[in-house]
């Protein structure tokens, strides 16, 4: 899991890179990766406790945000700091979660909405605002939500 979800995590910084590394890595699930999330035979998938914590602790960072960066209160520094502290989470996910192949490959893909997230914070999305950023990130908490088990998971309240 590692090597993918490390480079899904830093895929906004090195698109590029990545396109080149790919062949490299021995990561394969035995077919194509899904490109739309999907539930485990109408079941979520399963989680370990390294991700319901890491998970866990993006819902809190992107929850207590989401107010400041909707009402155009959080400064650019702020939205740094988050998008950091965010990644610091996808890194301690990287590190310590072990999931089957299949719900790994429906994590990935989180992930990555996650790291479009973390660009669009950083202000690397030219034409997007950074409280979009905020946003993105709370659809991929809930969209976790929505697929993966993980008692007492609330879904972030998203602003109208």
């Amino acid at each position: 899991m590692k090597p993918i979800l490390l480079s899904l995590s830093a895929a906004a910084l090195m698109l590029p890179l990545l396109t080149q590394a790919a062949p490299g890595h021995h990561h394969d699930h035995g077919a194509a990766a899904p490109q739309t999330l999907v539930l485990n035979a109408g079941k979520k998938w399963a989680t370990d406790e390294a991700l319901r914590q890491g998970m866990g602790a993006i819902r809190t960072l992107a929850a207590g945000a989401l107010p400041a960066a909707h009402a155009g209160r959080l400064k650019p520094a702020q939205y740094d700091a988050l998008a950091n502290d965010i990644d610091a989470q996808i890194g301690f996910i990287v590190e310590h979660c072990k999931l089957d192949p299949q719900a790994d490959a429906q994590l990935h893909l989180v992930v990555g909405e996650l790291s479009g997230g973390v660009e669009a914070m950083r202000g690397k999305r030219t034409g997007e605002a950074r409280a979009l950023g905020v946003v993105k990130v709370a659809r991929s908490l809930n969209a976790y939500g929505r697929h993966f088990s993980h008692a007492g998971w609330q879904p972030v309240k998203l602003p109208h």
